[in-house]
């Protein structure tokens, strides 16, 4: 056998090539021990329609013998010794002239090693019917892999362009096909409410929907005068989240609080800072056409505690998983400080300051949520407050369970985990993937500095300062984030994802020592293009965007930091 890989991506911890080809054909029987029978139905599904082999099981058809003697077996096994050794998510994969013996660790794993299995056949078998005139084999192989980190994310912006359901289910076929294992939901913000809440319908018969929208950065004297908008029902919830399952994706929901929440207010006024002059109480709000941040957010009343207690019982209901995102972060506080209200609770509460009631109610949550055997995740901003009347911090500080998304950098995550909370790394410096990927002037609606494809392959998740540290077991993993104020629709959020989120897969599975930028192009331009041309992905081409792809005449601003270019 070869040690030269083959065309995968992300990179394996190991692979052997050798020089035979096992050849899949009408008699291959689909063996699924117990455990992994859902990774199997993907693969019936899946390389089904791709191939048209119906991969039944052993003994299909009266073969009481087991089938697989004359066109050999795919079989399928959770296998102790590799969940010693590689953890639930790892896989040993081998190809040999009698068929495919995958076994993982546990479920997730024989699931990531099918992912391996489906690239090995060639990107044809991406494809949803057959082509004619194609024969299916494997190259002879044993891979040996598990991911670096548990925490694998994407967060789709679905509240500044909505992207309807079946756009989210495409998304999360395009995350299992890189390894990645978190789907994080922006569900809502000053441009949009995305989630149906049964006891307050306004928040989607009226923060569902925007009169118009900006056309490029929020200088820009452009406007798309159509209205926008849309919303997920429980029902399209309770699918979302059932299809992510079963591809060993968590959806993690996002629900901002107390800033990003002009939708919420437009919706019902009263969650607003309605005593002070020009708020709420006199003004109608809409929701917001423009992008940016607003300065209108949330009252810190009892009121509205119980009102977003109300929204996140219901979140908890439709979301099973661990993690419930609350935002927390860009709340402007003006209207804070000229709040009697407001300024009241600062003073009921013994704060010293605006900050520290923010910290305040985001510490209310984190209890809230931790009382119900959930984790509060917040922006890095969560971080921060102040002190109570005697000058400790004690009552505002998070509790143990919350984590921290890193978002301004490195320092927020650096300090998170240092002071024991986990971290989720996602600096805008090197995976936001709203910025433009090239300097050049062709790049569509170009925001914030350039970020490469290679830029993003050399992200590294653990900055110097944890590695080697106690501290460093806190990084669980890293995230690319696509925020969409200029990303209107489908073919817009792929050329911005693509091909960088393949980068982002192998930084955040492959191990660093399999990191290689030369390897990795030469992957991509052997194989991977192409796998992502037979999924119909609209991905950026390493020449510059085709000139359909290109925007002229909507202004982008090409500098600096994130909301200077909004």
């Amino acid at each position: 056998m070869s040690t030269s890989g083959p065309d995968l991506v992300p990179a394996p911890r190991s692979a052997v090539v050798g020089g035979g080809r096992f050849v899949l054909g009408a008699a291959t029987v689909l063996d699924a021990g117990p455990g992994t029978e859902g990774t199997a139905r993907r693969l019936r599904a899946e390389l089904g329609a791709a191939t048209g082999l119906p991969l039944p099981p052993p003994g299909a058809g009266g073969d009481a013998g087991g089938g697989g003697e004359d066109g050999g077996v795919l079989r399928l096994r959770l296998d102790q010794q590799v969940a010693a050794e590689l953890g639930p998510e790892g896989y040993r994969l081998s190809v040999t002239d009698a068929g495919v013996d995958l076994r993982g660790g546990a479920a997730p794993g024989v699931f990531w090693g099918a992912q391996t299995l489906r690239q090995l056949l060639g990107p044809d078998a991406y494809r949803r019917a057959p082509l004619p005139g194609r024969t299916w084999s494997l190259p002879h192989a044993v891979v040996e892999d598990a991911p670096r980190f548990g925490w694998r994310g994407f967060l789709l912006d679905v509240a500044r362009h909505f992207t309807p359901k079946d756009g989210v289910l495409r998304w999360i076929d395009l995350l299992a096909a890189h390894k990645l294992n978190v789907l994080h939901l922006h569900l809502t913000d000053d441009q949009g409410w995305r989630l149906e809440i049964e006891r307050f319908p306004r928040l989607t018969e009226v923060g569902a929907w925007r009169r118009r929208s900006r056309l490029g950065h929020r200088d820009s004297p452009l406007w798309d005068e159509r209205p926008h908008g849309g919303f997920y029902t429980r029902d399209d919830v309770r699918e979302i989240v059932a299809y992510a399952a079963e591809r060993h994706i968590t959806v993690v929901p996002e629900i901002d609080v107390p800033g990003h929440s002009q939708a919420a207010i437009a919706s019902y006024p009263e969650l607003g800072n309605t005593d002070i002059p020009g708020g709420t109480a006199d003004t109608a709000l809409e929701v917001w056409t423009d992008w940016g941040i607003s300065p209108d957010v949330l009252a810190p009343t009892e009121a509205v505690l119980r009102f977003y207690e109300g929204v996140f019982e219901e979140v908890l209901e439709l979301f099973p998983g661990e993690f419930v995102h609350i935002g927390g972060d860009e709340c402007v506080k003006d209207q804070w400080r000229r709040s009697p209200t407001a300024q009241a609770r600062i003073a009921e509460l013994g704060l010293d300051g605006e900050d520290a009631l923010q910290a305040w109610f985001v510490r209310h949550f984190d209890r809230w949520l931790a009382g119900r055997g959930r984790r509060l995740v917040g922006w890095d901003e969560i971080l921060q407050g102040g002190t109570v009347a005697d000058g400790t911090a004690e009552e505002l500080r998070l509790s143990p369970g919350a984590m921290v998304s890193s978002w301004r950098g490195y320092a927020g995550g650096i300090a998170a985990a240092r002071a024991g909370h986990d971290v989720v790394m996602c600096p805008k410096e090197h995976v936001y993937l709203d910025y433009r990927q090239d300097a050049g002037e062709d790049e569509p609606v170009p925001i914030g500095d350039p970020r490469t494809l290679r830029d993003v392959y050399h992200f590294e998740p653990v900055p110097p300062e944890l590695a080697g540290t106690a501290a460093e077991k806190h990084v669980v993993g890293a995230q690319a984030n696509l925020w969409t104020e200029v990303v209107e629709d489908q073919q817009r959020a792929d050329y911005q994802a693509f091909p960088r989120l393949a980068a982002f897969a192998e930084a955040v599975w492959s191990p660093p020592g399999a990191r290689d930028w030369a390897g990795f192009e030469r992957r991509m331009t052997g194989a991977h293009y192409a796998r992502l041309d037979a999924l119909g992905v609209a991905y950026r081409p390493p020449s510059g965007p085709r000139p359909w792809q290109r925007r002229p005449g909507i202004p982008g601003r090409p500098s600096g930091g994130r909301w200077a270019n909004l």
